[in-house]
């Protein structure tokens, strides 16, 4: 029995701590990644009754483009409204951003959480007050005839390859603040 401990002790003595902590650091990453992707998921389901407020950045040439991809998505088109700093959305309406301007390729999508009383800002006004969560991102649609103005002819980008249109499902954040 003596050199059956003996021989366990030579055994746990010859293991290469480095190698156990790089172990165990690697199952502790994976661990991680799964819990975030759990947590990325998201149930959100789309309420076509409800208001969604267009945001256009300055970009009014794409009025026309951001509303077919919002009806394309499920919303309804009379319930679309270019936003504007006095009238702002409820819990429960969205908000759909043409996103990045200057030269937005998709809309940000989110819900609104709160809205709150505030004084009005010079530039987004009541809009200061309300809160959102991205539900996610989806594309322009594309000029019926004209090639995209935004990225090269073989129409590389994210969500794009081989000509097919994908939704981009961003993770969860809550937005402090409208901006």
């Amino acid at each position: 029995m003596t050199d059956e401990k003996g021989r366990i002790r030579r055994d746990l003595e010859k293991i290469n701590r480095g190698g156990v902590m790089v172990v165990g650091i690697i199952i502790i990453a994976v661990i991680a990644v799964v819990i975030a992707a759990m947590l990325e998921q998201d149930d959100t389901k789309i309420d076509s009754q409800k208001e969604v407020y267009l945001f256009l950045h300055g970009r009014a040439d794409l009025q026309e483009r951001a509303e077919t991809s919002l009806v394309a998505y499920g919303f309804q088109k009379e319930k679309i409204t270019v936003a504007s700093s006095e009238n702002v959305g409820s819990v429960g309406d969205y908000i759909a951003m043409l996103w990045r301007p200057p030269r937005p390729d998709h809309i940000k999508i989110q819900k609104i959480t709160k809205v709150k009383e505030v004084e009005p800002d010079k530039i987004i006004g009541f809009w200061r007050g309300v809160s959102g969560k991205v539900i996610d991102i989806i594309f322009l649609e594309e000029e019926k005839g004209k090639d995209s103005i935004h990225h090269s002819p073989d129409k590389r980008r994210r969500g794009q390859e081989d000509g097919k249109k994908r939704i981009h499902r961003p993770g969860l954040q809550d937005n402090q603040g409208f901006i």
